[in-house]
């Protein structure tokens, strides 16, 4: 992976891009053809229970998010991508989840991924807690950012009259006031 740093920011994404597309899609591949073999025989009986059928109706309306949201994990995105094909996600759910995702996951990956990772995991190593701790904050931050930044587009929003920043002639008609 060091040649990958090497590149510059779009050819290093572009070459993770395909990474990630290759083999989160192969996972999901190869588990979906293990799921039409399982399909036959007393596996068969069990994959049509109402039950399972019902998690995987479940699985393929609401794994899409999980799926793209997997690309920002370590370990996770492997079992998301082998759960949407052994739970059959249809493709027009699937694909779209995979481009989003890998996209996300190689850009993070390209810019500041592999130092974070590594930083983050040596400290899992020496401290899980204080691992948990900055991971969490990390998300706290990141929710306050997101929830800072809708707050102020809604106030934007609801706000009748915008400031105009130009500022008005003493002639100019919308100046005089009623």
């Amino acid at each position: 992976m060091e040649w990958v740093r090497s590149l510059p920011l779009l050819p290093a994404v572009g070459v993770l891009y395909v990474v990630i597309l290759c083999r989160a899609g192969a996972t999901y591949a190869i588990a979906r053809g293990t799921r039409s073999v399982a399909d036959r025989g007393r596996v068969a009986e069990l994959l049509a229970s109402p039950r399972v059928r019902r998690a995987t109706g479940i699985v393929n309306s609401w794994g899409a998010p999980v799926v793209a949201l997997s690309f920002l994990t370590v370990g996770f995105q492997t079992a998301a991508n082998a759960a949407a094909g052994l739970t059959g996600m249809p493709l027009r759910r699937y694909l779209p989840a995979l481009a989003i995702g890998g996209l996300a996951w190689a850009v993070v990956y390209a810019t500041i991924g592999l130092v974070a990772l590594a930083a983050w995991f040596e400290l899992f190593l020496r401290s899980p807690w204080a691992a948990v701790a900055v991971l969490a904050l990390i998300v706290v931050l990141v929710v306050v950012v997101v929830l800072s930044r809708r707050s102020r587009a809604h106030r934007r929003a609801q706000d009748p009259t915008p400031a105009d920043p130009r500022p008005r002639r003493s002639d100019d008609p919308s100046a005089r006031i009623p």
